[in-house]
């Protein structure tokens, strides 16, 4: 059994129809108010007592269905209940079911849950999510949602008088309404001045509202307010300050006075709105004395917040805030830290990437680099990238958003004040990476430098997770021994060269000829070519001449037209063979290109034609040998129609 309160005299219910005027060692004296008939009545403490055993445990119960299962059930019962619905309100008295005024005075609210994160601020880098929680928190509730600014105030969050338009009758200076030829009422537009609610006082209403004729579980009503330290809180809130201090059941503990507008306002916006007269029990019982809060709310003489009113907001704690929330403002919110963390959706992980020339770069990994290098540098924790810093698109954060989120916001508003001497900001030549060399102009337009965007990350050490140069390879690579492996087999071991970048094993060698030019400017390219060979032929056509180049090309098309010659000389063949060729995508070209093209064709199937005929192609291409005396032979005819090639493709 709970805990019971004992009565004493001077103890009234809050909605002021019981009172204690009298008692004694076995009876209460007890003062009735019914339906404006007023009289005392004998109350047996004996029969109370079981009365408020039964409520304890039948808390939804009514008088009749208490005095109904108790008549005649016990030794001290020798008379039916007379006053079931005294008894029954005595009982919610003892039990703290109803607030009690006098001698001992309560404030319990025990139909309300306690509740928790009424008033709650989320806070910390940018980028981390505020506002994304919120919006998976409160999905589905009614929501308004205002921010705020360095020039809000008070007028602008909860309502003032505006300029309005409204159509009016004209009148006469008798003030006679004025009709036209058709006995109509002569109308004009007038400017006139109106009280407009604000995202507060909007809120607010709806939030009683939803507790019109609710006895079950009341509507939520969220308010968020968005960026709430980029305004000055204590000008914009005013005396709504004291409404914060709320109840352990989520009312506020001082209702304030509404000015004389106000009161207009909410009186009208709470016409015809009717609160049940349970809830005006329980909600009254918050507060000492024998008011009638709930009357006085929706009167609009006072401004009370309910516990279905809900203000939630976000706080970038790097954002140089005008105006400080003082320490008392802060005391009355729950403050929720959001940490920076990789980002998730539908309980899986968000893999984004960043999309700069032919690789993407893992989001997650710079994101990781990035906030080490921002946290050494500036020993805070403000100033760092949370997940969704940038929107990615089908997970891809392309070159031009990266620069001017990303880029933009590390070169003016973490870095700036600490200088770029860190090897994280070094260009190609050695020179500083600044910001103006992210962008450049072609053919009249502001492009951005995807070259710098990579060197960037690769500064950093980001990982890659994937370069068309790498996927263009081989579905099988074969190793020395004749070995295959599956290209999800693939070594994807990262590189870097003079300790600078990550490279996969094919970009990596192709950026040491990158290297090695850098350092050698002054060696001419026959040379380069030379020195490269010279460490034998590890990689296929890594580094060439111009003429082994066009020989390269010219022997993929005949290859190519081979591999197809058992089927019909269709137009896509012929296309693909031509950009083998020449490098052109030849799509619907001019009469003149296609004929070229077929040009090409025919010569090539007539040097096939001449070669040996214990050569299957067909089959032999299946083959490693085969495959290889073909190519040799290819390369052989090729070099002969060198002349010719370069004509055509000219």
């Amino acid at each position: 059994m709970p805990e019971y309160k004992n009565l004493k005299i001077g103890d009234m219910s809050d909605n002021g129809q019981i009172t204690i005027v009298d008692e004694d060692r076995l009876c209460y004296i007890v003062k009735s108010v019914s339906n404006g008939a007023v009289g005392n009545r004998t109350i047996s403490k004996a029969l109370l007592k079981e009365f408020t055993d039964y409520v304890a445990e039948h808390p939804d119960t009514n008088g009749n269905s208490a005095k109904e299962a108790l008549s005649g059930k016990s030794e001290i019962d020798k008379y039916e209940y007379g006053y079931n619905a005294t008894y029954l309100m005595l009982a919610k008295m003892i039990l703290g079911y109803v607030g009690v005024i006098g001698g001992q005075t309560t404030s319990k609210h025990p139909k309300s849950k306690k509740i928790t994160n009424l008033q709650q601020i989320y806070y910390g880098a940018p980028g981390t999510g505020k506002s994304h929680i919120i919006n998976e928190t409160i999905c589905g509730e009614s929501v308004i949602r205002t921010t705020f600014h360095p020039d809000s105030d008070y007028s602008t969050f909860v309502g003032c008088y505006k300029p309005t338009t409204k159509t009016v009758k004209m009148r006469d200076m008798a003030g006679h309404i004025i009709k036209d030829d058709n006995n109509e009422p002569v109308t004009e537009d007038r400017i006139v001045y109106e009280f407009v609610e604000q995202a507060f006082l909007q809120a607010y209403i709806q939030a009683w509202k939803f507790y019109a004729n609710s006895n079950d579980e009341t509507k939520k009503q969220f308010l968020v307010i968005e960026e709430i330290n980029r305004g000055n809180c204590a000008q914009i809130f005013g005396d709504l300050f004291q409404l914060l201090d709320r109840n352990s059941y989520g009312f506020s503990d001082y209702p304030i006075q509404a000015d004389n507008d106000m009161r207009k306002q909410l009186k009208k916006a709470f016409n015809g709105l009717n609160i049940s007269d349970e809830n005006k029990v329980h909600i009254n019982a918050c507060y000492k004395g024998d008011k009638d809060y709930v009357k006085q709310v929706l009167e609009g003489e006072i401004l009370l917040l309910p516990d279905n009113f809900y203000i939630w907001a976000t706080m970038n704690t790097s954002d140089q805030s005008l105006f400080p929330i003082d320490s008392a403002f802060k005391r009355r919110w729950d403050w929720q830290y959001m940490p920076i963390s990789k980002g998730r959706e539908n309980g899986k992980d968000m893999n984004w990437s960043i999309i700069a020339n032919d690789n993407e770069y893992d989001w997650w990994s710079f994101l990781t680099k990035i906030n080490e290098q921002i946290g050494s540098t500036t020993n805070s924790e403000d100033k760092k990238l949370g997940f969704f810093f940038c929107k990615a698109v089908n997970g891809k954060i392309s070159a031009e958003t990266f620069v001017g989120k990303v880029i933009f916001y590390l070169w003016n508003d973490v870095f700036k004040d600490f200088g770029f001497d860190n090897a994280i900001f070094n260009d190609e030549d050695g020179s500083t990476l600044s910001f103006d060399k992210f962008y450049a102009t072609e053919n009249g337009k502001v492009i951005v430098c995807k070259d710098k965007v990579e060197k960037f990350l690769e500064n950093l050490g980001v990982d890659i997770v994937s370069a068309t140069i790498e996927a263009e390879a081989d579905e099988s690579e074969e190793d020395e021994d004749g070995n295959s492996s599956s290209t999800s087999e693939r070594d994807y071991t990262k590189y870097s060269i003079n300790g600078i970048g990550r490279f996969g094993k094919n970009r990596l060698a192709s950026e040491c000829v990158k290297e090695y030019i850098k350092l050698h400017p002054d060696i001419p390219a026959n040379e380069v070519i030379r020195n490269w060979k010279s460490l034998g032929y590890i990689v296929p056509h890594l580094i060439e001449s111009k003429e082994e180049f066009k020989v390269k090309r010219l022997s993929d098309s005949y290859l190519y037209l081979i591999n197809n010659t058992t089927q019909s000389l269709t137009t896509e063949i012929i296309k693909n063979a031509y950009f083998l060729l020449t490098g052109i995508t030849l799509e619907d070209e001019p009469l003149k290109k296609m004929r070229v093209c077929l040009a090409i064709a025919k010569r090539t199937l007539f040097v096939y034609a001449y070669m040996p005929k214990r050569l299957d192609c067909q089959a032999g291409l299946g083959g490693v040998e085969q495959r290889e005396v073909v190519r040799g032979n290819v390369r052989q005819s090729a070099t002969i129609e060198m002349k010719w090639v370069e004509e055509v493709a000219e």
